[in-house]
């Protein structure tokens, strides 16, 4: 049962990202993250099942309508998975509420593959199977600094 609630969690997640591009995508510049730099968000990336495939990771604004809305992320890195926690520097256009989704795609292929690919969310809430997996922004709203925020993210697999 929990990893059927896992995979639900995912699954908003995955089809709701969709390949719009409406935000902006970046490379993993992890000297935007130093001290001094800013407004960004340094992503910690754990749980991760093997080193192939892709994290991809995207900010969304934390209110309702945006949060995990096809072409609503404002920005996404894509890296190559290359280990079992990983550091994603994510900037942020300004101080504000901010939510992070992380999808592990592990095979590389571009495609949500539910049996296999992981995923999760800024402030790794629980997921109900009532709510199909989307969190709601309230629980993964967090507030993003000046400086560089520093986050952890879990990621769950089926």
């Amino acid at each position: 049962m929990k990893n059927y609630v896992a995979l639900m969690a995912m699954v908003g997640f995955m089809l709701g990202s969709g390949t719009a591009s409406a935000g902006q995508e970046l490379t993993n510049d992890l000297s935007q993250c130093t001290p001094g730099k800013g407004p960004a968000v340094l992503v910690t990336v754990r749980g991760i099942k093997e080193p192939s495939g892709n994290i991809r990771v995207q900010s969304y604004p934390a209110i309702s309508s945006a949060w995990l809305a096809k072409g609503r992320w404002l920005h996404r890195v894509e890296t190559r998975a290359s280990a079992a926690s990983m550091s994603i520097c994510m900037p942020v256009p300004s101080e504000g509420k901010y939510g992070i989704a992380v999808r592990h795609d592990v095979n590389g292929n571009g495609k949500t593959d539910f049996t296999q690919d992981g995923g999760g969310f800024s402030n790794n809430p629980s997921i109900s199977i009532l709510n199909f997996g989307k969190p709601s922004v309230t629980k993964v709203a967090f507030e993003a600094g000046p400086g560089v925020t520093r986050i952890t993210v879990n990621l769950k697999y089926m």
